[in-house]
Parts: C-alpha cells; sequence; structure tokens
C-alpha cells in the first residue's frame, strides 16, 4: 500500500471512537501501514518505575497507532480534509497534491 501520509502531517480521522477529531502525525510505522496520531487513539500503559531514569510508576495514557486507511490528510491551502495526488513539475520533482484546490502539500 502507497504511504500518501508522512510525519508532522496533519490529519483527520476518519472512522472509530475518535473520529472526527485532528492531529499532527507523530511517527509512522510503514511495515503494518500504520501511524501515530498527536492526541487520538489514546491506550493506557502500565509502567514500573525506574528511578535510575527518574520514571514513576503508574498507568500512563499514550496515543496507540491507527491504520492509515482511516486517516485523510488536511490540505495546507483550502484546510478541509481531502485525498492526495502525484503531481509531476516541471524540475521533475513529484510532489503530494490536494485533490480538492491542487495545492502542493510537499514543501
Amino acid at each position: 500500500m502507497a504511504m500518501n501520509i508522512k510525519r508532522n502531517d496533519t490529519v483527520m480521522v476518519l472512522t472509530g471512537k475518535d473520529s472526527g477529531k485532528t492531529g499532527r502525525v507523530l511517527r509512522m510505522i510503514p511495515r503494518k501501514d500504520r501511524a501515530v496520531v498527536e492526541g487520538v487513539h489514546f491506550h493506557k500503559r502500565h509502567t514500573k518505575p525506574n528511578p535510575s531514569k527518574n520514571v514513576k510508576g503508574g498507568i500512563v495514557e499514550r496515543e496507540g497507532p491507527i491504520h492509515v486507511s482511516n486517516l485523510l490528510k488536511i490540505c495546507v491551502q483550502c484546510k478541509k480534509p481531502s485525498r492526495l495526488s502525484r503531481k509531476v513539475l516541471e524540475d521533475g520533482r513529484r510532489v503530494r497534491a490536494c485533490r480538492r484546490c491542487g495545492a502542493e502539500q510537499d514543501k
């Protein structure tokens, strides 16, 4: 599966308990076609205290991975969720483009 979403993209969640929420992609897991999105899909993790690393024990909430098919990129220009297309520029570079307005998504 082609990964149209990259790290630091702003995305919207389409399905699940967090549908409609937006957030920034913190990291990608390409082998499993998943992404970790900031502030979305929280899991509780039981951690052991570790005084040498200054870690307190207890129950910690952290973001879990979401499948990329359940995410939609938010356009930089029109600020709406949209699918992406590939555009070839005059200098030969391939960039991602918004399907709604045609704006380039890559810097």
